[in-house]
């Protein structure tokens, strides 16, 4: 190739890189992403190598690391290593989508070497320290594990816990009181919203019993609950929440406040990355309790103990009340249903489908989920996949899971007679997406997430006698007190030394 002509691409593939850069301060990482990838394209076309080749990917993996494509975020961070084997971003953005996995064995490796090129660099030897103490912290919690599989319910004593003096709140009076009182369970649940709206915690002694209690419920659920759509009623689906509890809030204020007439199903990531988890969790659970047939809510990836640790509910429990009551959620995060169907015709799991054909609703039903998710398998699949547009399947783009094709979600609606598969688990410009078909369909209703993306959320209505044709509401993003997201999170997320 001609110098001239060489000279040329550099220059084209350099102006994709700076519309890259342009696109990223804008917070618009998807589409700075496609300006990367066209800066690479453009540089592949050349015999030699374009000198900021490694700039590129290592660019590309910091887009995808917002929006939470761990694994190719990963891939690129190792192509930019591979072209640069000294370029310290490159390390550091690698052990940043390690650490946001929960792999902190690769991520300590990372910025280990990050400390080896930039040995003054202070935040580098912060990132290193934190990891090796996750990586040591989650081999002696292994330990303690197989030491002892005492449940923390058993440890609880509710007498024990005073109420604070003076306290003027709602008052939980148990579940039988919420079962045989429909007036005090709705006044109950209307009055928790309202008092946790002015930043008020509901006292710990209510929300242990209230734990307690949602853990005596969900044990008697099933890993896929079956729930019943009558003809003449609707049913309300919602996706991630993600601690955004004024604008669950703004959900109910659309749409109504959980009741026996107007059911919901949360499906899954009801906590973390927003600074008002615990606000969130309380007043579903207080829902879950109030209205067992009428109320489901399903686990997602971040109702597991590695999400916690680095996206913030443990931060933010503790800090607000204390670690075994953490330690009580996490309890009852492992008896939450992995996946619902819906009249025997719509199947709604948080992350996706498959890395196998033929997989039948029997087979999930066998699937051990009162545990935190393995590395492989049919629940991790369940709480972690994701839809793609082409045929088949392919690496998933997060890490973890797998990208699963139309033909994939026509062969499991196949298989198990089914009509439609509803997911969440992924973030939607107008917090829904209909794919494959009109057969899959992804909803999320967390807007403007982690106050940054500048997306709507949304949730669906199903009407019993038309359950193929559900509706869809989009909203905005409403107000919050001035608490940023993440506040509690692991201080490794918050991304230093990432100039592009």
């Amino acid at each position: 190739m001609a110098d001239a002509e060489l000279t040329e691409i550099q220059k084209k593939a350099t102006q994709y890189k700076d519309e890259g850069n342009d696109l990223f301060t804008k917070a618009n990482y998807a589409r700075a992403a496609i300006a990367y990838s066209m800066a690479i394209d453009e540089c592949e076309r050349a015999s030699e190598t374009h000198p900021q080749m490694h700039v590129f990917y290592c660019n590309r993996a910091f887009c995808h690391i917002k929006m939470e494509n761990y694994g190719s975020a990963i891939s690129d961070a190792q192509q930019s290593v591979e072209l640069k084997t000294d370029f310290a971003k490159a390390y550091y953005r690698r052990g940043v989508a390690h650490m946001a996995l929960a792999r902190y064995a690769p991520a300590y490796k990372d910025f280990y070497k990050l400390c080896q090129l930039a040995p003054s660099d202070r935040v580098a030897r912060e990132r290193m320290q934190e990891a090796k103490k996750l990586m040591n912290s989650e081999k002696f919690l292994k330990a303690i594990e197989m030491e002892s599989s005492k449940p923390a319910s058993e440890s609880v004593n509710i007498e024990e816990i005073e109420m604070p003096s003076g306290y003027d709140g709602p008052i939980y009076e148990g579940v039988a009181k919420l079962r045989e009182d429909s007036a005090y369970a709705a006044q109950y649940l209307k009055d928790v919203l309202e008092y946790q709206k002015g930043q008020q915690n509901i006292p710990k002694r209510h929300v242990y019993q209230l734990v307690m209690d949602v853990i005596a419920l969900l044990k008697t659920c099933s890993t896929v609950q079956h729930v019943d759509v009558p003809d003449e009623e609707h049913f309300n689906v919602c996706g991630d929440v993600h601690g955004q509890y004024y604008d669950l809030l703004n959900i109910f204020a659309i749409n109504g406040n959980p009741s026996e007439s107007n059911p919901y199903l949360f499906n899954g990531d009801f906590v973390d990355r927003g600074s008002f988890s615990v606000e969130c969790i309380v007043a579903l659970f207080v829902a879950r309790l109030a209205y067992p047939n009428h109320v489901h809510l399903a686990r997602g990836n971040h109702e597991t103990k590695n999400m916690n640790k680095l996206y913030g509910f443990e931060g933010e429990v503790t800090a607000k009340y204390d670690q075994p009551l953490y330690e009580l959620f996490c309890e009852a995060f492992c008896l939450l249903p992995l996946a619902h169907v819906l009249k025997e015709k719509v199947f709604v799991v948080h992350g996706g489908l498959f890395s196998k054909d033929g997989v039948a609703l029997e087979d999930l039903s066998k699937v051990d989920r009162v545990r935190e998710p393995p590395d492989e398998g049919l629940m991790v699949e369940m709480l972690w996949s994701d839809p793609g547009p082409t045929p088949g399947r392919t690496a998933s783009k997060r890490g973890v899971g797998v990208a699963f094709g139309p033909d994939v979600t026509a062969d499991f609606l196949k298989t198990n007679k089914l009509e439609m598969v509803v997911r969440s688990h992924e973030m939607k410009e107008e917090g829904y997406e209909v794919e494959h078909g009109g057969k899959l369909v992804t909803i999320f209703s967390a807007p403007n997430y982690c106050d940054q993306m500048g997306n709507r959320g949304a949730f669906m209505r199903f009407s019993g006698d038309d359950m193929c044709n559900p509706s869809y509401t989009p909203f905005d993003a409403v107000p919050h007190p001035n608490v940023r997201p993440m506040q509690f999170a692991n201080p490794m997320l918050m991304l230093g030394m990432m100039a592009r």
